[in-house]
């Protein structure tokens, strides 16, 4: 037999078993986000600690979007505004760890995600994760950017990812934003601080005032 009739018959014999054999190849196409990127676009940064099942597995798990959902335990809002103490999402439940083997600032899904639809859906029971929401039809979802690391795995509340986050929310002005609550004293003492002389302190309350409540002439008018 020739060489060229003997590598034909290969190709042939390689190319039937790779159609009869029940192989499934389903490979996302997408260019994850950076950490930059992922933390100015989400909606909402949590630490949620995953619960329970909201709603049990029906059918075999699946790498796409699970028919189940999860309840989690808001631990901590990073960014957004209206977050209630828990949040239900889609997922599965299970007693595995899944945490990322890349250096942070984390700029891949964690090893669950990267294979399939290029999401990790799968939360371990009891564990601390850190969210990047996005609102898709009245909801929270954190499946919004593929191979993106919008549901990392925490080692711990002080977790190096969790502090690169919240270093990177606060040099940006994207961290959340708390409105001073209680008593005038307890407001003075929030704007202006307790550290430094009275001339200081009283500086900064001023600098706070005049930047809070700035009224133009027309606005005065309007008031008499």
């Amino acid at each position: 037999m020739r060489k060229s009739e003997s590598t034909l018959i290969s190709l042939f014999t390689l190319g039937f078993v790779a159609l009869a054999l029940p192989i499934n190849i389903s490979a996302c196409r997408a260019i994850p986000l950076t950490p930059a990127q992922l933390s100015m676009d989400a909606d909402v940064i949590v630490r949620a600690t995953a619960v329970s099942y909201n709603k049990a597995p029906e059918e075999n798990r699946t790498t796409g979007m699970p028919d189940s959902t999860v309840e989690f335990r808001v631990d901590e809002v990073l960014k957004g505004e209206n977050v209630g103490n828990t949040l239900v999402m889609n997922g599965y439940l299970n007693d595995k760890d899944d945490f990322n083997d890349r250096a942070v600032p984390y700029d891949f899904v964690r090893p669950g995600g990267r294979a399939g639809s290029c999401f990790a859906n799968s939360y371990k029971k009891g564990a601390m994760f850190l969210l990047f929401l996005k609102r898709k039809e009245q909801k929270l979802t954190p499946y919004w950017a593929a191979l993106t690391p919008t549901n990392e795995q925490l080692r711990s509340s002080d977790d190096p990812w969790l502090r690169w986050v919240k270093d990177f929310l606060q040099s940006h002005g994207e961290g959340r934003k708390d409105k001073p609550t209680g008593s005038l004293k307890e407001l003075v003492l929030a704007v202006a601080g307790d550290k430094g002389t009275t001339i200081e302190k009283t500086k900064r309350l001023t600098t706070w005032i005049n930047t809070s409540f700035t009224w133009s002439a027309t606005d005065y008018q309007q008031s008499h």
